[in-house]
């Protein structure tokens, strides 16, 4: 067989694989967006059988959070820590204790983070206890626009408890433990169509 028309073959076959999976991949993107999108606002999220100055307590913290991203303020988000909280990023950075979350997000407001701002949807507020609260969000950091709601690329998990800070009789939460993971969402439908009870029942 002439050489020259194998190799054109060859080509042709490759061409016509990866033009396939380009296809393949653009169907998956396009047809990944996410059912449940999340509440609003915190407050929408609060379980009935909670107490509700609890849930508005816990609503405030991820209130100053964000306010604190949003002015670059690296000290007043790591107050919204505990001393020995964890904060574990989406790209598998792993701190530990507030001064060490302090002083990277310090540096983050100075370069990679400067001038953003957070958008947030709320997944779910539980209280493992009275003294302990876990929230799921939907997140992502932007500048310019802010993302819609089938936009937010990160799925958030904030652990906080009970912290009376003794300067006066209210109670305040901190976050004792944050993970923050990048949602692949590709990936993600790719495994939902190949084994669809994998996926969680909000996206079935």
């Amino acid at each position: 067989m002439n050489t020259k028309i194998v190799k054109r073959a060859a080509l042709a076959t490759t061409l016509v694989v990866a033009l396939g999976a380009v296809g393949a991949y653009i169907c998956l993107d396009a047809t990944s967006d996410v059912r449940r999108t999340g509440a609003e606002t915190c407050g929408e999220v609060i379980p009935a059988d909670a107490d509700r100055r609890d849930g508005e307590a816990v609503c405030a913290t991820l209130d100053a959070l964000s306010d604190a991203w949003e002015r670059g303020d690296a000290e007043a988000y790591g107050r919204q820590f505990t001393e020995n909280g964890t904060y574990t990023t989406y790209i598998g950075s792993h701190y530990e204790g507030r001064a060490d979350i302090t002083a990277s997000h310090r540096a983050l407001f100075k370069g990679f983070l400067k001038d953003s701002k957070l958008a947030a949807r709320y997944l779910d507020m539980r209280f493992l206890t009275k003294d302990v609260a876990v929230l799921t969000s939907r997140g992502a950091d932007y500048t310019g626009d802010k993302p819609g709601a089938d936009e937010l690329s990160k799925v958030t998990t904030f652990t906080l408890v009970r912290d009376t800070d003794g300067s006066d009789d209210s109670d305040t939460w901190r976050i004792a433990a944050f993970h923050n993971t990048e949602r692949s969402n590709v990936m993600e439908r790719f495994s939902f169509l190949y084994a669809p009870d994998t996926a969680p029942k909000a996206e079935q």
